[in-house]
């Protein structure tokens, strides 16, 4: 069984930062790639970030320059570092892990992220 476990949500003020962690746990996966998604009250699930097991990084144009995706595939660690928060970037985090068997996809629990005006 895979279990993805993120943490560092929590509450800031509009223009602060917060940093999210997520790893990977268990036996029989091997990720392709790690990243972040998110949703916000009454809307779908939206993609943010993506690190690649080759080291290639990719931003949602909302977050582009304000956000900072790192981490390690091979250990099965993801980061996502949040500056210039916006009270439109409220809303549960999901780590989202894929492995090299395209039918395998791996999701965490989520973790809120709460930004005020």
């Amino acid at each position: 069984q895979v279990q993805l476990v993120e943490s560092g949500g929590g509450l800031v003020q509009a223009g602060g930062s917060l940093n999210l962690s997520c790893t990977a746990s268990g036996s029989g996966f091997n990720m392709y790639h790690m990243g972040w998604y998110r949703q916000a009250p009454g809307k779908l699930r939206e993609w943010v970030a993506i690190l690649n097991s080759n080291g290639r990084r990719n931003y949602a144009d909302s977050v582009k320059g304000r956000f900072t995706i790192s981490g390690d595939i091979a250990r099965n660690t993801v980061y996502l570092q949040m500056n210039s928060l916006r009270p439109e970037d409220t809303a549960v985090y999901y780590c989202n892990g894929a492995d090299y068997n395209p039918a395998l996809t791996y999701w965490g629990q989520g973790t809120q992220v709460t930004i005020s005006s």
